[in-house]
């Protein structure tokens, strides 16, 4: 009897211990991904590796194991399950953590995601307060169909089309009556002349007012092999087209040429380059956004850009620059640019592509450029196993 109330005890204790000491290890697991893990993995979302959520259901405790020490390891044993992670994720190989993490360590860090899938949603965040600004703005405008416009539009519209037929109808009966009351004189070559004869020509049909008339006369005596020019009118429609061309070059060049009113093409060119310009650096998320940062030299930017890429691109370039899965970064070769403008995009805006996470969102303006700043300092530093070069040398 006495056996039975101490084992109930010992088990009493067990269940009441048991949680703190899977939440401590559980807490252990969060420190170790957030500096390890956390650059390629999200519990929640594919980032540059697969969402974590859950995956100790699908695969088991021992498989993570084998995967974190050594995936590539795995991949070559030809595992289905690692070599389909691979392939999906553009071949793109995870380090090896073998010697870098315990067996303990990993022991936390499979805690960690236990917990993280296990814990309820989080909370959607508060609407954003909108400001005076976009308040005070107009709303969009909306397009509204015909027939729900409101009655007196439609009484509007009825009536000026009302008046148009009108003006129609009074023109047709004018010309009616006017044109016998001019009889014979219709047909004088004198009132085909005018322009009133060339309207009435017109809207009788005949077309010669805009195409011209084809006469049989040989406009000269001499004669190429048999081919004789007739002297036929040009298409007056040609010829008015013509005098209004005219017109429009002589406007063209006193209004750019001569009073320089107006903004020739490489001066309108040179224009929209600097609004468009303008316009970009006030977009900050713009990639192609001009910036003039200068190197961070201080010993405590770089000391704290260092601090940031341990915690944040040593899991992908190495400890100190050499490249595992990304690049080499302390050779004279750069894939996107090796100046501290285009190191800072790099980071910025990441390249997925490639498996290169942005990391704008996560770091601010100041801790992107000590990183890239400390990046620079790493030049020439040649750290063992460099990986080979990769880009242009600049």
């Amino acid at each position: 009897m006495l056996k039975l109330k101490q084992l109930a005890l010992a088990a009493g204790f067990v269940l009441m211990t048991g949680a703190p000491a899977f939440a401590q290890d559980a807490v252990q697991g969060k420190t170790i991904f957030d500096g390890n893990c956390a650059v390629c993995h999200s519990i929640d979302a594919d980032v540059v590796g697969p969402a974590l959520k859950d995956v100790h259901e699908r695969r088991g405790d021992e498989w993570l194991h084998k995967f974190i020490k050594n995936s590539q390891e795995l991949v070559q044993s030809g595992d289905a399950d690692a070599v389909a992670v691979f392939e999906k994720f553009n071949k793109m190989p995870m380090p090896a953590f073998e010697g870098s993490l315990s067996d303990d360590d990993i022991n936390h860090v499979v805690a960690y995601i236990k917990e993280a899938s296990a814990a309820a949603p989080a909370v959607a965040e508060e609407p954003v307060a909108t400001s005076t600004a976009e308040a005070a703005a107009p709303a969009a405008v909306q397009d509204v169909a015909f027939m729900d416009l409101p009655p007196i539009v439609h009484f509007i519209y009825g009536l000026v089309g009302l008046i148009i037929l009108l003006i129609v109808i009074v023109l047709i009966m004018l010309f009616r009556v006017i044109v016998p009351m001019m009889g014979d004189s219709l047909k004088d070559e004198e009132f085909h002349s005018t322009f009133s004869g060339r309207v009435y020509a017109l809207m009788s049909g005949d077309a010669s007012v805009m195409t011209g008339k084809a006469k049989d006369e040989i406009h000269s005596t001499h004669d190429f092999d048999g081919i004789q020019e007739y002297d036929n009118d040009l298409p007056p429609w040609w010829k008015y087209m013509f005098y209004a061309s005219i017109l429009f070059a002589v406007g063209y060049m006193l209004h750019y040429h001569v009073f320089r009113t107006g903004a020739l093409q490489l001066e309108e060119y040179e224009t929209e380059m600097a609004q468009a310009a303008l316009i970009a650096a006030q977009n900050v998320e713009d990639p192609n956004a001009v910036t003039d940062y200068e190197v961070l030299t201080d010993a405590a930017a770089l000391e704290s850009g260092k601090a940031l890429y341990i915690q944040n691109c040593a899991a992908c370039h190495g400890q100190a620059g050499e490249g595992t899965v990304g690049p080499n970064l302390t050779d004279e070769y750069w894939l996107h640019g090796g100046d501290v403008n285009d190191i800072f995009k790099t980071v910025k805006f990441g390249v997925p592509s490639k498996g290169m996470v942005p990391w704008q969102g996560k770091l601010t303006k100041d801790q992107m450029l000590e990183v890239s700043s400390y990046i620079l300092s790493l030049q020439g530093s040649n750290p063992p196993n460099g990986k080979e070069a990769q880009g242009e040398k600049e």
